[in-house]
Protein backbone atom coordinates (compact mmCIF):
# COMPACT_ATOMS: atom_id res chain seq x y z
CA UNK A 1 0.00 0.00 0.00
CA UNK A 2 1.28 3.60 -0.90
CA UNK A 3 2.56 6.00 1.95
CA UNK A 4 -0.14 7.99 1.43
CA UNK A 5 -2.96 5.45 1.81
CA UNK A 6 -1.40 3.87 5.02
CA UNK A 7 -1.57 7.63 6.51
CA UNK A 8 -5.20 7.89 5.35
CA UNK A 9 -6.05 4.96 7.30
CA UNK A 10 -4.22 5.37 10.22
CA UNK A 11 -5.90 8.79 10.24
CA UNK A 12 -9.44 7.30 10.10
CA UNK A 13 -8.52 4.92 12.30
CA UNK A 14 -7.39 8.03 15.06
CA UNK A 15 -10.82 9.66 14.04
CA UNK A 16 -12.74 6.47 14.78
CA UNK A 17 -11.27 6.13 18.32
CA UNK A 18 -11.70 10.23 18.91
CA UNK A 19 -15.20 10.32 17.81
CA UNK A 20 -16.07 7.28 20.34
CA UNK A 21 -14.43 8.66 23.12
CA UNK A 22 -16.49 11.67 22.18
CA UNK A 23 -19.46 9.82 22.84
CA UNK A 24 -20.11 9.28 19.20
CA UNK A 25 -21.67 5.45 17.84
CA UNK A 26 -19.98 4.45 14.83
CA UNK A 27 -22.37 2.75 12.64
CA UNK A 28 -20.17 1.82 9.79
CA UNK A 29 -16.25 3.15 8.35
CA UNK A 30 -15.54 2.99 4.62
CA UNK A 31 -19.61 2.38 3.43
CA UNK A 32 -19.67 2.63 -0.62
CA UNK A 33 -22.35 3.17 -3.09
CA UNK A 34 -21.10 2.40 -6.18
CA UNK A 35 -17.65 4.79 -6.48
CA UNK A 36 -18.95 6.84 -3.56
CA UNK A 37 -17.70 6.32 -0.27
CA UNK A 38 -18.51 7.38 3.21
CA UNK A 39 -15.62 7.74 5.25
CA UNK A 40 -17.22 7.32 8.52
CA UNK A 41 -21.00 7.37 9.66
CA UNK A 42 -21.88 7.54 12.83
CA UNK A 43 -25.00 8.84 15.22
CA UNK A 44 -24.78 10.63 18.31
CA UNK A 45 -28.16 12.60 20.15
CA UNK A 46 -30.20 11.13 17.07
CA UNK A 47 -28.73 12.96 14.99
CA UNK A 48 -27.39 10.81 12.08
CA UNK A 49 -23.18 12.78 11.29
CA UNK A 50 -21.67 11.74 7.86
CA UNK A 51 -18.14 12.28 8.74
CA UNK A 52 -15.07 12.99 6.28
CA UNK A 53 -12.09 12.51 7.22
CA UNK A 54 -8.53 14.09 5.80
CA UNK A 55 -5.36 13.41 6.61
CA UNK A 56 -2.32 15.51 5.97
CA UNK A 57 1.41 14.60 6.42
CA UNK A 58 1.75 18.74 6.72
CA UNK A 59 0.16 21.63 7.18
CA UNK A 60 2.13 23.32 4.70
CA UNK A 61 0.18 23.54 1.71
CA UNK A 62 -3.41 23.78 2.52
CA UNK A 63 -5.53 22.54 6.09
CA UNK A 64 -6.92 19.23 4.93
CA UNK A 65 -10.80 20.68 5.24
CA UNK A 66 -9.84 22.65 2.63
CA UNK A 67 -9.80 19.85 0.82
CA UNK A 68 -13.33 19.45 0.23
CA UNK A 69 -14.74 21.02 -2.92
CA UNK A 70 -17.65 21.75 -3.67
CA UNK A 71 -18.07 18.36 -6.31
CA UNK A 72 -16.76 16.48 -3.11
CA UNK A 73 -19.18 17.58 -0.78
CA UNK A 74 -22.05 16.81 -3.70
CA UNK A 75 -20.84 13.20 -3.85
CA UNK A 76 -20.73 12.77 -0.31
CA UNK A 77 -24.39 13.82 0.21
CA UNK A 78 -25.72 11.91 -2.71
CA UNK A 79 -23.72 8.53 -0.68
CA UNK A 80 -25.47 10.10 2.29
CA UNK A 81 -28.89 9.89 0.33
CA UNK A 82 -27.99 6.20 -0.59
CA UNK A 83 -27.08 5.25 3.17
CA UNK A 84 -29.99 6.77 4.31
CA UNK A 85 -32.35 5.24 1.93
CA UNK A 86 -31.00 2.01 3.09
CA UNK A 87 -31.06 1.77 6.49
CA UNK A 88 -34.10 3.85 6.08
CA UNK A 89 -33.20 6.32 8.91
CA UNK A 90 -35.28 8.97 9.67
CA UNK A 91 -32.95 12.00 11.55
CA UNK A 92 -31.64 14.68 11.41
CA UNK A 93 -28.50 14.54 9.27
CA UNK A 94 -25.50 16.43 10.05
CA UNK A 95 -22.37 16.56 7.78
CA UNK A 96 -18.51 16.93 9.81
CA UNK A 97 -14.88 16.97 8.91
CA UNK A 98 -12.15 15.75 11.04
CA UNK A 99 -8.84 16.78 9.86
CA UNK A 100 -5.91 14.58 11.12
CA UNK A 101 -2.37 15.98 11.08
CA UNK A 102 0.27 13.97 12.78
CA UNK A 103 2.95 15.70 15.28
CA UNK A 104 5.54 14.69 17.66
CA UNK A 105 2.79 13.46 19.94
CA UNK A 106 0.67 11.65 17.87
CA UNK A 107 -2.16 13.08 15.79
CA UNK A 108 -3.62 16.70 15.95
CA UNK A 109 -7.53 16.55 15.21
CA UNK A 110 -9.67 19.09 14.47
CA UNK A 111 -13.54 18.50 14.43
CA UNK A 112 -15.26 20.60 12.71
CA UNK A 113 -19.36 20.07 13.45
CA UNK A 114 -21.74 21.30 10.54
CA UNK A 115 -18.82 21.62 8.01
CA UNK A 116 -21.38 21.73 5.46
CA UNK A 117 -24.45 21.52 4.11
CA UNK A 118 -26.22 19.89 1.74
CA UNK A 119 -26.71 21.64 -1.61
CA UNK A 120 -30.19 22.42 -2.30
CA UNK A 121 -31.15 21.31 -6.55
Amino acid sequence: MAAHNELGKEGEEYAVEYLQQEGYRIRHTNWFFGKMELDIVAEKEDTLIVVEVKTRSTETFEHPEEAITPAKIRRIVNAADAYIQQFEIDMPTRFDVVSVIPDRKGFHILHIEDAFMAPVN
